[in-house]
């Protein structure tokens, strides 16, 4: 939240899977809707907003944190919280991919006083190597760490956040805020069969997207993905369809865990993996008309320690700096994840007070043979579920080495036929692909972002191996 401003912050959403050395744990941290807020106001729009308080929920993040440390912290919440305060206190040198994302800020959020009061000084993103201090922030974690979260929900900060939301119409309430608590989840999975063990991948349960990346698994379970040769146009062309078919269901089925008009299990049956799958034409590309959501700004992190426990980790304020709202003296900037419900009448995922929408950010884990086996995160919105295919399949079908398989070339889809290919396929591989009626384009190298940043531990027989992408401004470390 302080080092990477433009992807999260303390008004961020979160969400968790733990192994805890004995078994998996998942924790929904994501907040609600305000319970005043007036749908009204969107009636007539083809879209949510993306800016401003219509978009705000309540912010989960500060929840996980306290969440963690109070049931599996060995040290102090403030403890843990000091290094975070001491960088947003006494500064620290910008990156560059963050300071390339904060370079777009002054048009998208410019406008806005509070915004650009707290990250535009003189009306200028920093630039690379710039040293950035933002104190108030520093203020506002060590209150929440001091007071586990109370000050945030409960106390000072909550009434400063409400008074802001009063100031400028928004719906945000002083209820809203300490009604919230986070959710301890059991993850759901889906299983493949690999000459490497039997591997199972573990998600959230909606209100996040990881049911696409197991819907997608399941299907690809009734195919034979893992006997074709890997990076051959067989091999990419299996993936892009079961792809396609598991946001069809994803963008159709997840919501609110409140509000689903289908249970996730009976999507991941695997009679119905196989009825999907069975409409997967290997010669001809398909349009099952899933949506395209918007890119995202997410931070993920995987940790693992010598007892064995392996932590799972991401939070987000949804596009960039999310809403824009900066709560004044606080460092409190508010995520837009109000975006991610949708207008379509009659569907599950419809804005309503006190509703969790749709969630892009999800966390993965994998356990073969019963064992945790890896750690692992791909950020990037809609590439989210996506990247977490792509990795299983390298590591666990194919024997890669984690390192290797975040380095790999990646590909994405996107509306209809259309799919995106990183720079490293075979050009023969390429236009075999596009002589099935894909429809295929490039990104510039230094445009990779949008093929999302992996970062992931896996567990050996003797200790673990990290890998870090880089896409990213991320890193691998052991001690």
């Amino acid at each position: 939240t302080v080092v990477e401003p433009t992807s999260n912050g303390i008004g961020s959403d979160a969400f968790c899977i733990l192994w805890d050395g004995e078994r998996l744990v998942g924790l929904n941290a994501s907040g609600r809707s305000p319970r005043g807020l007036d749908v009204g106001r969107f009636e007539g729009l083809d879209a949510m907003p993306n800016l401003g308080w219509d978009t705000v929920t309540v912010p989960g993040a500060p929840s996980a944190w306290v969440a963690l440390s109070e049931r599996y912290g060995r040290l102090p919440l403030e403890h843990v919280a000091a290094p975070a305060v001491r960088y947003a206190r006494e500064g620290f040198l910008v990156s560059p991919i963050t300071a390339r994302a904060w370079a777009s800020a002054p048009t998208r959020y410019g406008s806005r006083a509070d915004f650009a009061a707290a990250f535009l000084p003189d009306g200028r993103a920093p630039e690379p190597g710039t040293r950035w201090r933002f104190p108030a922030q520093g203020d506002t974690l060590q209150a929440i760490a001091e007071t586990g979260g109370e000050a945030f929900y409960r106390g000072p900060l909550a009434e400063a956040i409400v008074a802001h939301a009063r100031r400028e119409g928004g719906a945000m309430a002083l209820e809203d805020l300490a009604e919230h608590a986070p959710m301890w989840v059991e993850p759901i999975h889906a299983d493949l069969p690999t000459p490497f063990g039997h591997v199972r991948l573990h998600e959230i349960p909606p209100n996040g997207q990881g049911l696409a990346a197991l819907l997608a698994l399941g299907i690809l379970r009734h195919t034979e993905v893992l006997e074709l040769e890997v990076d051959g146009p067989d091999w990419l062309h299996l993936q892009l369809e079961a792809m396609k078919l598991a946001f069809a269901d994803a963008h159709r089925y997840v919501a609110d865990p409140e509000h689903l008009d289908v249970a996730p299990a009976a999507l991941l049956d695997d009679d119905y993996l196989a009825s999907r799958a069975a409409g997967i034409d290997r010669s001809v590309a398909q349009d099952p008309s899933h949506g395209r959501p918007p890119d995202g700004g997410t931070v993920y992190l995987t940790t693992a320690d010598a007892e064995g426990r392996m932590v799972s980790f991401i939070q987000s304020n949804y596009r960039g700096f999310g809403s824009g709202v900066v709560v004044p003296g606080t460092g409190i900037s508010l995520q837009n994840r109000g975006a991610g419900f949708t207008l379509e009448p009659g569907h599950p995922n419809r804005p309503a007070g006190g509703k969790r929408p749709f969630h892009t950010i999800i966390p993965g884990f994998v356990t073969r043979d019963g064992a945790p086996a890896l750690s692992f995160g791909v950020m990037g919105g809609p590439m989210q579920p996506q990247g977490h295919l792509q990795m299983v399949l390298r590591i666990f079908g194919h024997g890669q080495n984690p390192q290797a398989a975040s380095d790999a070339p990646r590909w994405r889809v996107y509306e209809g036929r259309s799919v995106s290919i990183e720079h490293g396929f075979a050009a023969a591989t390429l236009e075999a692909l596009a002589e099935r009626g894909h429809d295929i384009s490039h990104v510039a190298p230094d445009a990779s972002f949008g093929f999302g940043g992996a970062q992931l531990i896996a567990r050996l027989e003797g200790g673990y191996l990290a890998a870090s992408d880089s896409r990213k401004d991320g890193q691998a470390v052991g001690f």
